[in-house]
C-alpha cells in the first residue's frame, strides 16, 4: 500500500489530507544528505503523473488571464517546461540510482523548508495534492539540485529574467515576491538581481540605463582609465 496516496487519482479518491502532508514533511525534514532527500522526494513525486502537471498548468493559466496574451503564452511555456523537466529529472535520477552519489549535507536551514511547506499546506487553498506537488518540485530544484525555484530564462513583468552568470544565479524577484512564491524565496540559491548592474552591462537597455551603468562603474569601482 502506498504511504501517500497521491498519484493516478480518480474522482472517487479522497483528497490528500493536511495530516498526511504533515507526516510526509516531517519525514522529508529528516534527510541528512541531498541524495537522501532526493530519494524521499522521488518516492512522493513519482506517485503523481504527468496528468497532474497538466492540471497544475491549467490552474496556473486560470490565475494569469489578466496579463497580455503574448506574455501569458511565454510564461506558461516556461513554467510548463520547468515543471515537466523537473518531474522527468526526478524519474531519471531514481531509475539511474543517481541519488546514491549525492553525499553533500542538507543544512539545518534547508531542512526547515519542510516545516514551511507543512504550514503552507495546512490551510492552503485549492487541491492540497497539487499544492504539495508544487513544493516537492521546488524543493528538489532548490535543495537537491541547488538551482532556482524559477527556471533560468524565465521573464518577469518589466523584462528582467532569471539568469546564470559565472556560475551564480540571479533572480529579479528574489526579495520582491508575494504570496506562495515569497515562502520559497528564503530557500532559493539565487541572489537578487541588482537594480543597477555592475556585474554586466544591462541587456536591451535604454540609453539612460546604459549611461547609468557606465556612471556607476566609474563611481563605485574607481576606474581611472
Amino acid at each position: 500500500m502506498s504511504f501517500f496516496h497521491l498519484g493516478n487519482k480518480s474522482p472517487s479518491d479522497p483528497p490528500a489530507s493536511a495530516a498526511l502532508i504533515a507526516e510526509a514533511c516531517q519525514d522529508l525534514g529528516t534527510a541528512e544528505t541531498r541524495g537522501d532527500l532526493g530519494k524521499k522526494i522521488a518516492a512522493l513525486v513519482l506517485e503523481y503523473s504527468p496528468r497532474d502537471i497538466r492540471q497544475m498548468m491549467t490552474n496556473f493559466g486560470n490565475t494569469i488571464q489578466d496579463i497580455s496574451m503574448e506574455y501569458r503564452a511565454e510564461l506558461e511555456a516556461s513554467v510548463t517546461l520547468h515543471l515537466l523537466g523537473t518531474y522527468q529529472d526526478i524519474r531519471l535520477a531514481e531509475q539511474q540510482g543517481s541519488f546514491a552519489r549525492m553525499k553533500e549535507q542538507v543544512t539545518a536551514h534547508e531542512r526547515s523548508y519542510w516545516g514551511m511547506v507543512e504550514g503552507q499546506c495546512r490551510n492552503g487553498p485549492g487541491d492540497l495534492r497539487l499544492r504539495f506537488l508544487k513544493f516537492l518540485l521546488a524543493g528538489f530544484a532548490m535543495i537537491v539540485r541547488q538551482e532556482p525555484g524559477h527556471p533560468v530564462g524565465m521573464r518577469f513583468p518589466g523584462g528582467d529574467r532569471v539568469e546564470r552568470i559565472d556560475g551564480v544565479y540571479y533572480c529579479p524577484v528574489r526579495e520582491k515576491a508575494n504570496d506562495v512564491d515569497a515562502a520559497l524565496c528564503p530557500f532559493c540559491p539565487a541572489q537578487q538581481t541588482p537594480d543597477i548592474g555592475y556585474l554586466k552591462p544591462p541587456v536591451n537597455a535604454s540609453e539612460h540605463r546604459k549611461q547609468e551603468f557606465i556612471d556607476n562603474c566609474y563611481r563605485f569601482h574607481n576606474f581611472n582609465g
